[in-house]
């Protein structure tokens, strides 16, 4: 691999593309919260065969990751009558409620664009092993992006068919770009049309730039954000900590955010695992093993929350969320935090 550019030419060949992105306008698309969702059932590797599913859209559905705060040790013991859900500050009743029961719906999103490789041989061997440890149930879809987004494997359960396709991901490109824009549209795209409407939807990002410029000839930031949203998924990262790493996302961090000020638009990974109740995991490359077998502890130790809205308008307006744990729990366990989705948007007509 070629040695990481030095940070004053990188720098500025960043600076030199802030003006140019400002000319960069993406529309933003309007999703409805009610759709169709198009699945393969028996899920056959060959293709997958489609039928509509039709779900009750009135139904909202989130999980929700419980950590001692002070620790960040799951809290995996807890019962329903200790959550409190709250839509625009209203108190909903929870009508569905369970805990490593439904199956899981992983999308590994592998970045191979920049000038560093995220997808060493040290992480492809602990992103097997982690993924080897999931249930029967389980299904997994392997995707890459750069300036394009590629689907390597369709959901599947055959973890043989996962194995193979980590093992023919493209090389890693220098010259190409890190488009999260289309990344995140094109993999909140298929998650809601392939992915088991029964289960749990997460997109897992590995890559070692958590954020960066929207690319032209894409859905914009704004549009795929709000795809990951009406998706149902929950966002989280891999990083592999290096140096160079370091340097590099923070020359693209620093950078967006001199565009924004200037109207550029970006995308930040982070954001979208805020809102969408996820995390971001980092380690150095040899450690991760030991942080993807976290990532999916915490995966299978979620809980699943489902109410009916006491808003019964259907104006596909944005609604605000609030998980958290009762006074009483929070006073016996000491300082517990919630990662869960802070928004949905509502049915529509």
């Amino acid at each position: 691999m070629k040695r990481f550019v030095p940070t004053w030419k990188y720098l500025s060949t960043l600076l030199l593309l802030v003006p140019l992105l400002l000319l960069i306008h993406n529309s933003t698309r309007v999703i409805p919260q009610t759709r169709e969702r198009t699945v393969g059932p028996t899920r056959t590797e060959a293709n997958i065969k489609t039928d509509v599913i039709r779900t009750d859209v009135d139904l909202v559905t989130v999980d929700a990751l419980v950590l001692q705060k002070n620790t960040a040790r799951v809290v995996g013991d807890l019962k329903q009558a200790d959550f409190i859900v709250q839509e625009d500050g209203v108190l909903q009743s929870i009508s569905h409620f369970s805990q490593n029961t439904l199956p899981l719906s992983v999308l590994l999103l592998i970045d191979r664009g920049g000038c560093l490789d995220p997808f060493g041989s040290e992480v492809r061997r602990a992103a097997l092993d982690a993924l080897s440890r999931l249930k029967p149930t389980d299904e997994i879809a392997v995707m890459t992006y750069h300036n394009t987004a590629e689907l390597l494997q369709e959901f599947t359960r055959d973890r043989r068919l996962i194995e193979r396709a980590l093992n023919r991901v493209p090389p890693h490109d220098e010259s190409a770009n890190h488009c999260l824009n289309r990344a995140f549209f094109e993999a909140a795209s298929y998650m809601a049309q392939a992915a088991n409407p029964e289960g749990r939807r997460v997109i897992v990002a590995v890559t070692g730039v958590t954020r960066n410029f929207d690319c032209a000839d894409s859905p914009s930031g704004r549009a795929a954000a709000q795809m990951v949203y009406e998706s149902g998924s929950v966002v989280c990262g891999i990083i592999p900590h290096t140096p160079d790493q370091v340097m590099e996302n923070g020359m693209i961090r620093w950078a967006t955010r001199i565009g924004g000020l200037a109207g550029a638009d970006s995308m930040n990974i982070q954001t979208l695992a805020d809102e969408t109740g996820g995390e971001i995991l980092q380690d150095k490359p040899e450690n991760l093993e030991s942080t993807f077998d976290t990532l999916m502890t915490h995966l299978r130790t979620r809980y699943s929350l489902a109410f009916v809205s006491t808003n019964k308008k259907r104006d596909g307006t944005v609604r605000k969320l609030k998980i958290d744990v009762t006074p009483a729990t929070q006073k016996s366990r000491t300082k517990l935090v919630v990662k869960a989705r802070k928004s949905y948007i509502a049915p529509r007509g």
